[in-house]
């Protein structure tokens, strides 16, 4: 397709850029080989060591990377050239696997090996998304960000949750965990070897000058002061980690429980759900990614996640799989539509020298919230039905989200910062 059809398609304009292009391709590969990983490292632990306590401790490795350095990775995408540091997280992710693979076809291969392979993930991506957020504004025209995040809403569930988790156990179920690792580490090789060709246009413009730099926890202070001060910001990340605890234990924890006792096969049932849930968000992601950026842009985007919650409540009262398929839909089409609207409002409000420290204070709130979540839907249910608790799942956040939109004076907002687009 030419340039000049890509430009006339909304959503895939962002495609017209020649470093977008790279740049969607190394984080389509990379989601892939994240997604393939969960697989492979999944049975590689349990080809080492058959046992729960084991898959477990390797399996929190990536969320411990993750959070152990998610908010300096902000720090960093802010102080240094974001080029650099997509480049250097894919070299070093690629390394760190092309390891792991040679350790596995050897039989060298421990359980540690694997953990620390996770974490070093999970450490990648805290340095990765920050400097990728602000990255893209320094490629892309400001009214295609709300395209480009909508591709890579649509691109993270089909890559991450569907086809590299399913070519994953395919090629494990067939042949061995090693072999599976191979197509990990080549992954993240291939997109370590795109990203050498994207455009050194930020090095030529740092944000941060050496002279102008302070320490890491001033810059660290600077970012937490600049979202305690700016009122959208601030509500919007408290409604967001709120949603995060109220929502996501439920889906992840208590749903199974759910499938078990009303259907008989009660895991491809829990399978199909969590499909409708990823389809969903990449549709929500691709339709909002094809209209303008809203007029109302925080009202839509709070509106999406408060109000799209309201089908979890079918989950809690419905025995009918189409009803609960179409409510999971409903709500990952939502969560995907607010989703993008948050990543765009995030690149075109925030200035340029503070998107990676508030990308990063997000990215840090979420992933603190949604282990809460999950680890405290449990021992809820043992007191409260499952059923009750997903009701109030779907009725909880648009109460949240009225008071968000009141509390951070969104309405002002929106009239203060019309981003009205062709």
């Amino acid at each position: 397709m030419s340039e000049k059809n890509l430009n006339r398609i909304r959503a895939l304009r962002p495609l017209g850029s020649r470093d977008y292009r790279l740049l969607f391709a190394a984080v389509g590969i990379e989601v892939f080989g994240t997604g393939m990983w969960t697989i492979v490292m999944v049975f590689q632990v349990l080809a080492l060591d058959d046992s729960p306590l084991a898959l477990s401790a390797v399996a929190t490795g990536m969320s411990l990377g993750l959070f152990a350095f998610s908010i300096l990775g902000g720090v960093v995408a802010d102080r240094f050239s974001k080029r650099r540091i997509i480049i250097t997280v894919q070299g070093c992710t690629a390394a760190v696997m092309t390891v792991v693979a040679v350790l596995s076809l050897t039989e060298t291969i421990e359980l540690w090996h694997v953990g620390a392979a996770s974490f070093a993930m999970g450490a990648g991506s805290a340095f990765f998304y920050p400097a990728y957020s602000a990255y893209l504004p320094q490629v892309l025209q400001s009214e295609q960000l709300l395209a480009a995040n909508g591709l890579e809403g649509a691109l993270r569930p089909s890559m991450g949750q569907g086809l590299g988790p399913a070519l994953g156990g395919i090629v494990v179920g067939t042949f061995f965990p090693a072999i599976g690792a191979m197509i990990v580490a080549a992954s993240y090789a291939i997109a370590f070897i795109l990203t050498l060709f994207l455009s050194r246009r930020d090095e030529l413009t740092t944000v941060t000058s050496p002279e102008q730099r302070t320490s890491v926890w001033g810059d660290l202070r600077a970012g937490v002061n600049y979202v305690a001060r700016t009122r959208w910001l601030l509500w919007t990340l408290i409604f967001g980690s709120s949603l995060a605890l109220i929502i996501q234990g439920p889906i992840e924890v208590l749903l199974p429980f759910i499938t078990r006792d009303r259907f008989e096969d009660a895991e491809s049932t829990f399978g199909f759900l969590l499909a409708a849930f990823g389809i969903g968000g990449a549709i929500g992601s691709l339709v909002v990614s094809s209209l303008k950026l809203p007029r109302r842009y925080l009202t839509f985007m709070i509106a999406c996640w408060g109000g799209g919650t309201l089908p979890l409540a079918v989950i809690g009262v419905a025995d009918n799989l189409i009803l609960m398929l179409s409510a999971l839909f409903i709500v990952g089409a939502a969560t995907g539509a607010g989703v993008v609207i948050w990543g765009t409002l995030l690149q075109r409000l925030v200035p340029l020298d503070m998107i990676g420290r508030v990308a990063s204070l997000d990215f840090f709130v979420s992933i603190a919230f949604m282990p809460v979540s999950i680890a405290i839907a449990g021992p809820l249910s043992l007191l409260v039905p499952i059923p009750v608790i997903f009701v109030i799942a779907g009725i909880a956040p648009p109460a949240l989200a009225l008071i968000a939109l009141l509390a951070g004076r969104m309405r002002e907002s929106e009239m203060e910062r019309s981003l009205d687009e062709r």
